[in-house]
């Protein structure tokens, strides 16, 4: 994936508010740029540490440069844009590059679904299994496939613990654990159920529950795992000097 301004490259100096940070540029002059991470961001905002930012040069905003990515243990670079996820998933999705997910012709974003009013990330078909636009308009309820589509929630993984060791999530999510339960209700009504971790940490090799952390969330991954809901992790590899970044290796997960 293309990033649409060139990285540019500064120090942290701290992260506050969620949503911002200040930073040192090159000049020595201290900036004030959008932080696009709500979580913790644990080990991943160490003052002192190389950032990578993005300028939007746009002056209707407030904070027109954006933080995207922070290089921690002074060798290992993690993308802390959440948000780029799931961007990068569908890339390689269209791409054919998640080898088991290859085959569907048709990739829809944020469709409404499950029990608990959710949004999957990607529904995956091909176009005589998936409902229609039409249908799906005509009331305001959770779209329902045909049996072989594939329910697909994408989570973003940046916290390594040494070791070439990541782990899921950084601090509790209740909003994860929903979604393992509608996982596992949509696997239990036949539908194919996958859950993927898009690894931006460069220095992690597989992957893990953060049961320290949200032992419920690691309780629930391993119940969907043995319930036939899929677990898949995927790293992604940075170029800083070409401001791009690509979903590209897949990773062991370890439950």
């Amino acid at each position: 994936m293309q990033l649409k301004q060139p990285l540019q490259q500064a120090i942290l100096r701290k992260r506050y508010k969620r949503f911002l940070a200040d930073i040192e540029l090159a000049n020595g002059k201290t900036i004030t740029i959008h932080c696009p991470n709500t979580g913790s961001m644990k080990n991943c905002q160490q003052a002192g540490s190389r950032i990578w930012y993005t300028d939007s040069e746009n002056p209707q905003r407030k904070y027109p440069c954006t933080w995207q990515i922070v290089e921690v243990d002074s060798r290992y670079l993690v993308g802390i844009n959440t948000a780029l996820a799931n961007k990068l998933v569908y890339e390689a999705l269209s791409e054919g590059r998640i080898k088991q997910l290859s085959g569907y012709t048709e990739i829809r974003a944020e469709v409404a679904y499950g029990e608990q009013g959710s949004r999957i990330d990607f529904l995956l078909a091909s176009p005589e299994e998936a409902g229609s636009e039409e249908a799906s308009a005509e009331v305001e309820r959770p779209l329902l496939p045909r049996p072989s589509s594939c329910y697909l929630e994408v989570k973003n993984v940046s916290l390594g613990i040494g070791q070439g060791r990541g782990i899921f999530p950084d601090s509790v999510t209740t909003r994860g654990q929903k979604h393992l339960q509608e996982l596992m209700h949509m696997q239990t009504l036949g539908h194919r159920a996958v859950l993927l971790f898009c690894v931006q940490h460069s220095g992690i090799q597989q992957v893990a529950p953060a049961d320290d952390l949200d032992p419920e969330y690691g309780r629930l991954l391993r119940l969907a795992a043995r319930s036939g809901v899929e677990v898949l992790a995927y790293g992604v590899k940075f170029d800083v000097d070409n401001s791009t970044l690509e979903l590209a290796v897949e990773l062991p997960v370890i439950l």
